[in-house]
């Protein structure tokens, strides 16, 4: 029998999220595949005029594939999927988390070679600015464990998330973007943090369920050498199949000068990996009401309600701060008092205070208002 949910969740991604047109090219990209889900997305697809295409992927049958592959065959597949994506106009893209350490033994090297190939030639550089995206990440039971939740209590959470009122939290996120556009000076504090950075000049892009699946937030980018200080992440992050903790980064003109967490070494590798990767990227606000604690799924945490993400690595061409890189890293620092707390002021005006907003023009955003 049909999952009502899931007819509910392909709806919103074909009509809503990626606006599909008649005559439209969609690539669907699916990585350990789901059928129930993928039936119901060519429907809608079809349904809508578009024409639907598949690309099947495995991470087990990937890691095999990528541990002994020369650079070559990178570069050609690379090439090959680029050519693939220049015929598309959308593209969805979703995971069945069955591992999130499916890729952990693989050779840093190898890792660095697909980043560079296949996820900043295909995805950074040709995806992401050419086509109308989403991505997402479908329930499973290995997703449920990384939460601690039951599979039955992770599904209804699941839904609540992804299928909540988008446009009802877009027309809230106005006087955030319209603030963060005609202001200058940031500050962020809280414990083991004290980061300064400006945003003068650049624009402010709304996450309102059109990009990602679940969305919910606004984010800028630091004008590129202005960012000074040090922060302090306070959730685990898994890059490259290895859970990074107790992040710490010291920035010195925009540029992170020292690096430290569980694997010190890893993470300064991951840093080093081109000119661009030491600098920030992407500066947002976590604005889910439905999303309150870390689950090790970045398409999740970057959402939390009260949090910030501050990325390493590449900007984005909507919004572009002039840093270029393989590497575009969401990385989360939660706000909320149970975590610690910490202020974020704007022009030396408090704007949100232990995870909450505290300018009557922001109150739409906390979470009882966009969950009421």
């Amino acid at each position: 029998m049909e999952d009502p949910r899931l007819r509910k969740l392909a709806k919103l991604l074909v009509n809503y999220s990626t606006a599909i047109k008649p005559g439209d090219n969609v690539l669907i990209e699916n990585v350990n595949p789901e059928p129930d889900f993928l039936k119901l997305l060519i429907e809608e697809v079809h349904a809508a005029g578009a024409k639907a295409f598949l690309s099947l992927r495995d991470r087990y049958l990937e890691r095999t594939l990528f541990a002994d592959a020369p650079e070559e065959q990178f570069a050609l597949q690379a090439e090959f999927e680029c050519a693939r994506m220049e015929k598309m106009n959308v593209y969805i893209g979703f995971t069945s988390m069955r591992n999130s350490f499916a890729w952990k033994d693989l050779p840093s090297d190898q890792i660095e070679l697909y980043n560079n190939y296949i996820w900043k030639k295909v995805h950074i550089e040709r995806r992401v600015p050419h086509t109308r995206w989403v991505v997402l990440r479908y329930p499973s039971p290995a997703m449920a464990q990384n939460a601690g939740m039951s599979e039955d209590s992770f599904e209804k959470f699941y839904f609540d998330v992804c299928t909540m009122d988008y446009q009802k939290m877009s027309r809230a996120m106005d006087p955030l973007k319209e603030l963060l556009e005609r202001s200058d000076h940031v500050k962020i504090l809280g414990p083991g943090t004290n980061l300064e950075f400006s945003i003068k000049g650049m624009p402010a892009i709304k996450c309102d369920g059109t990009m990602n699946i679940p969305d919910g937030e606004v984010y800028t980018a630091p004008v590129r050498e202005s960012v000074n200080g040090m922060l302090s992440y306070n959730t685990p992050s898994e890059k490259d199949g290895f859970k990074f903790e107790q992040i710490v980064f010291t920035f010195k003109n925009g540029k992170i000068i020292d690096a430290r967490a569980n694997d010190s070494a890893r993470i300064n590798k991951i840093l080093d990996i081109d000119s661009g990767a030491r600098y920030l990227g992407e500066f947002s606000f976590g604005l889910n009401p439905y999303i309150t604690s870390p689950m090790l799924e970045t398409l999740f945490d970057e959402k939390i309600a009260g949090s910030l993400h501050i990325t390493p690595g590449n900007s984005y061409d909507d919004c572009d701060n002039g840093n270029h890189s393989a590497l575009h890293w969401d990385i989360v620092l939660m706000q909320d008092e149970t975590s610690g707390g910490g202020e974020v002021w704007i022009d030396d005006v408090l704007v949100r205070k232990n995870g909450l907003f505290v300018l009557p023009e922001l109150a739409g955003l906390n979470p009882d208002a966009l969950k009421g």
